[in-house]
């Protein structure tokens, strides 16, 4: 990921945060036909290595646990358009262009294969609590008939990706002035668009 230093986010505990409030996340693998992405709900353990532990599961039938080799993790955080317009300093100079705020993080390693039942039975039961905990009846898979709960386990494989490598992107204006990066949080905060009031948060948060 190309990272200008401004925009490089390298603190540990705002890459995990980004990575754990990501539903859903995409991984990469080189497979026989060359680059593949997936798109899978991963949870973080991030007690566990240097960087954190992700752990996933996908279909049997889907060929990327046999893939082998490195894996990347891809996570959006907020992302919005940023209008010229909200600039200040357009009115003055109009030397302004339109462009895009987000945030991101790429996390880097090698797939390990989870199989054993109470393991897989484990990593389940973790993700659905991530998922169901702010639920008024949370869901838990001790809700549902152990044999049917059998059958569905032995259509899945699961994964841990224990993070080698993590980088973070955090473009939030901060090659503008203080009064042109006012205007665009200002702006994204009058557009009242879920997407631009994340952003907006994001960039107020940003220190």
């Amino acid at each position: 990921m190309y990272r200008p230093p401004l925009f490089t986010e390298d603190r540990l505990d705002r890459l995990h945060a980004v990575m754990s409030s990501t539903g859903l996340a995409t991984l990469v693998t080189l497979g026989a036909e060359g680059l593949e992405a997936n798109h899978l709900p991963l949870v973080l353990d991030p007690a566990a290595g240097p960087h954190g532990t992700l752990y996933g599961h996908v279909a049997r039938g889907n060929p990327l646990w046999r893939h082998g080799g490195d894996v990347l993790a891809l996570f959006q955080g907020p992302d919005a358009y940023v209008s010229p317009s909200w600039y200040p300093s357009k009115a003055t100079t109009g030397k302004a262009v339109p462009t895009w705020n987000y945030v991101a993080v790429h996390a880097h390693g090698r797939l390990e294969v989870i199989e054993e039942p109470e393991r897989l039975k484990s990593l389940l039961a973790r993700l659905t609590t991530r998922h169901e905990a702010a639920r008024p009846h949370p869901w838990a898979i001790t809700d549902a008939p152990a044999d049917y709960l059998a059958a569905q386990m032995a259509g899945i494989v699961g994964f841990a990706l224990p993070i080698q490598r993590l980088e973070g992107k955090a473009k939030l204006s901060q090659n503008r002035t203080p009064e042109d990066r006012a205007g665009v949080i200002a702006g994204l905060r009058d557009s009242g668009e879920p997407a631009a009031l994340a952003m907006a948060e994001a960039m107020t948060g940003r220190d």
